[in-house]
């Protein structure tokens, strides 16, 4: 091999390092979608997930995006512990200095709780058990990593909400799992927190195999694992017909190329009669059964939904999963179901159900399916999940349509299926 091969092959490897390198450090191609800064004016973006979703990774690389475009300038870094920031938020291997190409890496600090960039920004440590120190400092923007877990929370943040105050948007992004804590309840609800929901088998392509293979043998189904894996808040509220503890996932996440072998799928709706603002949601949950008589409740489309909206919803749904038919309560709005889907698809079958006993007589022996671990939800559903946890038969007033929908499509699934259907098909 002459010199000059020799420096081509030289030069070659040269610029193979340096597009690994700017893949690497490229968040724009790494990113997934759930790891992106939500659109809209918000003043907090919490990131909800569960463990090794990428939550730590996903605050520094936005925090390395702001300060790079000069949108932030003043930072605050917030851990459990000055130990907990350093070790995770700045030194760990998705912490601030690591995700920086080394020449464009901060100035660290640590004797003085400090991290300085070229452009002048300066992010500043606090342990969340000395948070009086926030008093004083002021800032345009905050990084809080797993407030839930803070001893004192409350304090942390009302604390911190008075120190941001520089710049025309003072923003603060918060990475937590969560807990059931007054706190989290709060910003959940906040008009002004926008809410990324994730859970670890989000990130799979980057963990060890061996990883997920013993958090599904030690959490599967487990309380614990849909709070840690899936970032479901586990509420239990007294008298309820549903409990956290009965609802089991199926592992991996449902997704068109893992879906289960069914025998059966079902869409079933519980109408809405209007569609103003404050209009109950029309709820439409898919369920489907397997060979051994497991049940799955695979998708919710429920919503506050004009009828074309929803019609169009439950068609596509229907034959993009090829179900079997649409289930549908006719106490209210019957017709209008009927109709909808008839200038649609008349061709679509369609079981009519009415409702002659109580929500709680329908309601009950679902939930008993439940406890037996007779149905597996394929995916966290949060809203199904707080709705069908948060009913006390005989105290919730407000209708609960998506409960409602699940009741009637494993109704259908798990109760009658040695009946023979009625069917109602359009010619």
């Amino acid at each position: 091999m002459d010199q000059r091969q020799h420096l081509k092959i030289l030069l070659m490897k040269e610029l193979d390092r340096r597009r690994r390198e700017q893949r690497r450090y490229d968040w724009g191609l790494n990113a997934r979608d759930n790891q992106r800064p939500p659109e809209g004016n918000w003043r907090t973006w919490m990131i909800l997930a569960g463990r090794g979703f990428g939550k730590t990774r996903t605050g520094a690389e936005t925090l390395r995006q702001w300060i790079k475009e000069g949108k932030s300038k003043r930072i605050a870094l917030v851990g459990g512990s000055l130990h907990e920031v350093r070790s995770v938020m700045v030194e760990g291997e998705s912490g601030l200095l690591n995700v920086h190409p080394l020449q464009e890496r901060p100035l660290y600090i640590p004797s003085k709780r400090l991290i300085k960039w070229k452009n002048g920004a300066v992010a500043q440590f606090f342990g969340a058990e000395a948070y009086e120190q926030l008093r004083g400092p002021q800032f345009d923007c905050a990084w809080i990593d797993e407030l839930a877990k803070f001893r004192k929370a409350e304090e942390v943040w009302q604390q911190l909400q008075l120190c941001l105050r520089l710049g025309d948007n003072p923003r603060c992004i918060l990475t937590t799992t969560p807990r059931p804590t007054k706190l989290m309840k709060e910003l959940i609800a906040s008009p002004e927190v926008v809410v990324t929901k994730g859970s670890t088998f989000d990130n799979m392509a980057n963990l060890a195999p061996t990883y997920i293979e013993q958090i599904r043998k030690q959490f599967l189904n487990t309380r614990l694992g849909a709070q840690e894996l899936y970032a479901e808040m586990l509420t239990e509220t007294a008298g309820a017909l549903w409990q956290r503890s009965m609802i089991q996932y199926q592992q991996p996440s449902y997704d068109e190329s893992n879906r289960p072998e069914l025998e059966r799928i079902v869409i079933a709706i519980d109408p809405a009669t209007t569609t103003y603002n404050h209009s109950d949601e029309t709820g439409i949950i898919v369920a489907g059964i397997d060979t051994t008589k497991q049940a799955y409740v695979l998708e919710d489309h429920s919503g506050r939904l004009s009828p074309n909206d929803w019609g169009r919803r439950v068609v596509d749904c229907y034959y993009r999963l090829k179900a079997d038919r649409i289930v549908v309560e006719v106490n209210k709005g019957g017709d209008l179901v009927e109709n909808v889907l008839k200038s649609i698809d008349p061709t679509i079958p369609l079981k009519s159900v009415r409702a002659t006993r109580g929500k709680y007589t329908r309601a009950e022996p679902i939930a008993a399916l439940y406890e037996q671990n007779r149905v597996f939800h394929a995916q966290p559903f949060t809203l199904l999940e707080q709705q069908i946890c948060d009913y006390i038969p005989g105290i919730t007033s407000k209708s609960p349509d998506r409960m409602d929908a699940l009741v009637w499509g494993l109704t259908e699934l798990l109760l009658e299926s040695q009946k023979q259907p009625t069917l109602k098909i359009w010619g």
